[in-house]
């Protein structure tokens, strides 16, 4: 049996699989844009006892973009629905420091804590796609070490007006007359490089004492903004190897900033495919691959690279040597597929439908798959797992067969430990900076 704890959460990607899995037998087609389809998936991960579902999110689009992320909700909007249907499942979003207010985002998110009664999580991003500027009066989009800085301050004020009101400021006495307790009001009046705000927040200390906070991406700024500031990192690498390099120094990070290695739980996104046996899961992957087009793929890479051109470059040569294309986008992802490219010799075709459609890391009988998932997280690969379904009915699949052997073994819950995100991540409540209590 094992002493610690899997951590589980899943992904509402659209129709899961890959760019055209809306065109599979068994998709929803409209997936992205459905609230019955998000409410299924949520109470399906909450019958397995997930941690959390995670809603991404972008801010640029153009003709070429995946098809569900041309028509999808707002995270917020979607986990503030999603909050009255579900009673455990923490409910994390995308909102990014890049294209938003500190103030606004601090008060949204409180918000769907309260709603939530304390299971709202956020994922903090910088905006990768250079388009996202032309969506906001932007003369130009920041470049990755700038952007990274600005979301630092960003952070420093969020969780300083989510500090505004201690837990029992709000006294309402009825008799007296006496609503708040002037003494347990905090004003921040924070005056830094990129944020002037003065609060405090207009709604009080969340249930959970703040959101958890969530950090996308691997690259070394990535890294050390969560270090310093997040709960869980979301991220994905390749090989075990490659994980546990990555958990090694995430993990002596924190420690160098002062806090413990368990302070922040680290999360692989990773795509399933849950089969009868090997011939049942190359017909499944095999028929999800089929669905792509090669010019859909070329744009599916291109949009990795700011929505590269690809279909310049002739199909069946080596990859191109694309110079510092991608260093101010999806970093780490970019320098991943140029990386694959020559090491493997791939040409642009190979190395566009591989991108597309990437045969899953975990995959086979329900037994497989908890084999895997269990040689991870027992060799200091990651804390948990973001599943992605490598089809579009991969999810039941997992929770009905492959979760109940993580059960059995152990690994994974039967039943949730609170009602709250934080105490699902089995963490401490957070210090109030103005009383540090």
């Amino acid at each position: 049996m094992s002493t610690r704890q899997l951590r589980l959460g899943t992904m509402l990607h659209g129709a899961s699989g890959n760019m055209s899995a809306w065109r599979h037998p068994a998709a929803q087609a409209d997936a992205s844009i459905s609230f019955d389809y998000a409410r299924k998936i949520a109470r399906k991960a909450e019958q397995g006892k997930l941690d959390f579902l995670f809603v991404a999110d972008g801010l640029y689009i153009n003709e070429k973009s995946i098809p569900h992320f041309l028509n999808r909700f707002e995270p917020l909007t979607l986990l503030s629905a999603l909050a009255g249907v579900t009673e455990h499942l923490g409910l994390v979003g995308t909102v990014s420091t890049s294209y938003s207010e500190p103030f606004t985002v601090a008060r949204q998110f409180a918000s769907l804590d309260h709603l939530s009664g304390g299971r709202a999580g956020w994922n903090v991003v910088t905006s990768p796609l250079e388009g996202s500027a032309k969506n906001f009066s932007r003369q130009q989009h920041p470049e990755h070490a700038l952007r990274y800085r600005i979301a630092d301050e960003y952070l420093q004020v969020v969780k300083g007006l989510w500090d505004s009101w201690e837990p029992d400021a709000f006294v309402r006495d009825k008799q007296s007359g006496q609503f708040f307790d002037p003494a347990k009001l905090h004003t921040l009046n924070h005056h830094g490089d990129f944020f002037q705000v003065q609060g405090p927040l207009n709604i009080s200390r969340t249930p959970q004492g703040r959101p958890i906070i969530f950090q996308a991406g691997a690259s070394e700024d990535g890294k050390k903004l969560a270090a310093r500031h997040a709960d869980a990192i979301f991220t994905h690498q390749p090989t075990r190897e490659e994980a546990q390099a990555f958990y090694r120094d995430v993990k002596q990070q924190l420690v160098a900033n002062g806090r413990q290695p368990e302070d922040l739980h680290i999360f692989q996104g990773v795509s399933v495919i849950v089969g009868d046996d090997a011939e049942d899961v190359e017909r499944q992957y095999q028929t999800t691959a089929a669905l792509v087009s090669i010019n859909d793929a070329l744009n599916y890479l291109g949009r990795f690279f700011d929505h590269h051109d690809f279909s310049r470059y002739p199909l069946d040569q080596p990859f191109p040597d694309l110079g510092d294309i991608g260093q101010n986008s999806f970093r780490s992802t970019t320098d991943e597929i140029k990386r694959k490219a020559r090491e493997h010799g791939h040409t642009l075709r190979q190395a566009a439908l591989e991108a597309a459609t990437p045969r899953p890391l975990f995959h086979g009988t329900p037994e497989q798959v908890a084999d895997g998932l269990q040689l991870w997280f027992e060799t200091a690969a990651t804390d948990g797992f973001i599943i992605n379904g490598g089809t579009p009915d991969t999810f039941e699949r997992f929770v009905d067969r492959v979760v109940p052997i993580l059960q059995a073994r152990g690994l994974s819950r039967r039943d949730y430990p609170g009602k709250t995100l934080r105490d699902s991540f089995d963490l401490k409540p957070p210090v109030n900076q103005f009383t540090s209590q």
